[in-house]
């Protein structure tokens, strides 16, 4: 490569870098006088690269948005950043692209890097395996994305078009058109979504992006409250969603201590009205909690308390004290080296 082509592709590299460079500084980067690093500012608006200049004494180029993505400059660990985040994106459902972008983008990548570059770079892509197996596809797709987005970062309200789990048109996760004042958009799990106030039920909802069917930002600004945060507020919807069974559980110790066990989206945790006493506790002044879990099944839950290694009683149901002795009494013979009774 000639020595201005070489130093054209470099100055293009810098102003990729971001901000405003000036033209001393071009110049002492590349080498060359400063008449020279217009001479190669001028080849690159040739080739509808969007360089603009900037006037004043911090003047200098920088890149502006343009029409077209200018030629990406990557170093071999930028490059590597690239495809293995889109790689993990995929994995985990958590890249915001419909259909085969994902893949078309890192093909487009690997397709103008040079072939010792490639070479190495599929040489990790092929040798990585992963610990957990993929997720389901749950990306929204960018036409839902994008104005959630916006509506979130100016505060506007947001109309949406919502299909909810049952696929109904009434209730919590009913279905049709509403108003929404977005608070924040939160990944998790593999899945995206968007809390904030549904005004057509005046209350604070949550919704996945991949149920969401239409968006578009209306006019007017709304003010969010104070309170939680997104992610909080998500992490407790999820802990707080209508399930086949409500259970209330007592826990001694802290609920920084118990929520170290129990996730937010599965439990909500809280300090207890007194120490235990007379719910089983034995007064001994240490703090008790008191947790509630949504569960569509009960079966999970014992093993899970007992997890937790701390003194617990069961308010409700009735069926989890069944269970929890059921499996008091599985430990016990084990303890015992007493094998169970054949079927």
């Amino acid at each position: 490569m000639s020595r201005p082509v070489s130093r054209v592709l470099t100055l293009l590299e810098l102003l990729q870098s971001g901000g405003v460079r000036t033209v001393a500084e071009l110049a002492d980067r590349l080498g060359v006088g400063e008449r020279t690093v217009r001479r190669y500012v001028d080849h690159l608006v040739d080739l509808d690269v969007p360089v603009e200049s900037v006037r004043g004494r911090y003047g200098g180029y920088r890149l502006a948005p343009g029409h077209r993505m200018p030629p990406l400059m990557l170093t071999d660990d930028e490059a590597l950043a690239v495809l293995l985040g889109l790689v993990a994106g995929r994995r985990t459902g958590i890249t915001a692209a419909a259909g085969t972008a994902g893949e078309t983008a890192a093909a487009k990548v690997r397709r103008v890097l040079p072939e010792r570059l490639r070479d190495r770079l599929d040489a990790v892509l092929d040798s990585l395996t992963f610990t957990t197996a993929p997720t389901g596809s749950a990306a929204p797709d960018a036409a839902v994305l994008l104005p959630v987005a916006d509506a979130v970062r100016h505060h506007r309200p947001l109309a949406i078009r919502y299909t909810g789990g049952s696929g109904s048109g009434s209730g919590r996760s009913g279905s049709g058109e509403r108003t929404v004042y977005p608070y924040g958009l939160v990944a998790h799990a593999g899945r995206w979504y968007v809390t904030g106030r549904d005004l057509s039920v005046g209350a604070d909802r949550t919704f996945r992006l991949d149920r969401i069917h239409g968006a578009r930002v209306l006019p007017g600004t709304f003010e969010p409250p104070p309170g939680p945060g997104p992610a909080e507020r998500v992490l407790t919807a999820l802990a707080t969603a209508p399930y086949r069974h409500e259970v209330t559980v007592r826990v001694r110790g802290t609920a920084e201590e118990i929520r170290a066990r129990l996730p937010r989206s599965v439990a909500v945790v809280a300090a207890a009205d007194d120490d235990g006493e007379g719910k089983g506790g034995e007064g001994n002044g240490e703090g008790w909690c008191r947790v509630e879990i949504r569960a569509e099944r009960l079966d999970w839950l014992p093993g899970l308390l007992a997890s937790l290694d701390r003194p617990f009683v069961v308010e409700r149901p009735d069926e989890l004290r069944g269970l929890v002795a059921d499996l008091a009494g599985r430990l016990m013979d084990a303890a015992r080296g007493t094998a169970p009774p054949r079927d």
